[in-house]
């Protein structure tokens, strides 16, 4: 199909970005790698009226140590997180995560910032950010704030983020050598998730689970990290993955074989991760 008019606008800095949007407010969208909001456009489940592109604005493409955590430039393509080499020592579950997203097209492409922004909750990377308990750094005419992505989500394809904000950085603490782990269960390797897992240990030894397609956002495995805390065994704690959570029915599966899929998969996860 083809998409409703728009005004195509590319800015060449953040600022510009902002200056766009606070002009258009609700009337505009932003454009980075496009994977997400592209299909919805031809099918006119959305029609902006202004798009922004912002896929070459430099400045949002980087990935650097500062302190205790990695900042990571909310335009970074995903083929930039897997091959980092700053990555790879101090948070390694992010690029293993990244890694088994879509196909090579894809990686080379979609944005850690776009992802976030999209938040769809089959989604590897929110469920990824949420397991490292990472921050969001938006950015507005009115200023900067930083929002836990733990606060950030607030229904399906919804967040905090307000019109005339702009993700510009993800900032995740460096676990360095600690025990991480991505367990993900697909029909074929690219497609959306039908359940998946990430688990990666704390700096206090606390196991932080992100699960993914089961619930309207991306979720954490309280249960499971509660009875963890409390001394029980992997398996005792994997079996109360599925509490609280509200997996989705379709064709993939039924909410009662998700439930049954992510227990089996944290298992693995903390079984990995301890190892």
């Amino acid at each position: 199909m083809i998409p409703v008019g728009f005004d195509y606008q590319r800015p060449e800095s953040v600022d510009a970005a902002l200056a766009l949007l606070a002009e258009h407010g609700d009337d505009a969208t932003v454009l980075a790698g496009g994977h997400s909001l592209l299909p919805v456009m031809k099918l006119r489940l959305a029609a902006p009226e202004v798009v922004i592109d912002i896929g070459r604005v430099a400045e949002l493409n980087y990935i650097r140590v500062d302190g205790d955590e990695v900042a990571i430039g909310a335009g970074t393509r995903y083929r930039d997180i897997v091959i980092s080499d700053v990555l790879a020592k101090e948070c390694a579950l992010l690029p293993a995560v990244t890694r088994t997203v879509g196909d090579p097209q894809v990686r080379h492409r979609g944005t850690l910032g776009g992802a976030l922004a999209h938040g769809d909750p089959a989604g590897d990377l929110p469920a990824a950010i949420l397991a490292l308990e990472g921050t969001i750094v938006l950015r507005s005419p009115r200023g900067e704030r930083k929002v836990p992505i733990t606060e950030f989500y607030t229904g399906v394809f919804s967040s905090v983020k307000e019109p005339d904000e702009l993700i510009v950085e993800i900032r995740v603490p460096r676990t360095g050598s600690t025990g991480w782990a991505y367990e993900k269960f697909t029909r074929r390797s690219n497609d959306w998730a039908i359940v998946a897992v990430a688990v990666v240990t704390a700096a206090d030894g606390a196991r932080r689970i992100g699960l993914v397609n089961m619930g309207s956002t991306p979720l954490r495995a309280k249960a499971t990290e509660a009875a963890l805390a409390e001394g029980k065994s992997i398996e005792e704690a994997a079996a109360l993955a599925a509490e609280g959570t509200e997996p989705p029915a379709d064709n993939a599966g039924t909410p009662e074989y998700r439930r049954h899929l992510v227990t089996v998969l944290t298992r693995r996860a903390l079984q990995t991760a301890a190892g």
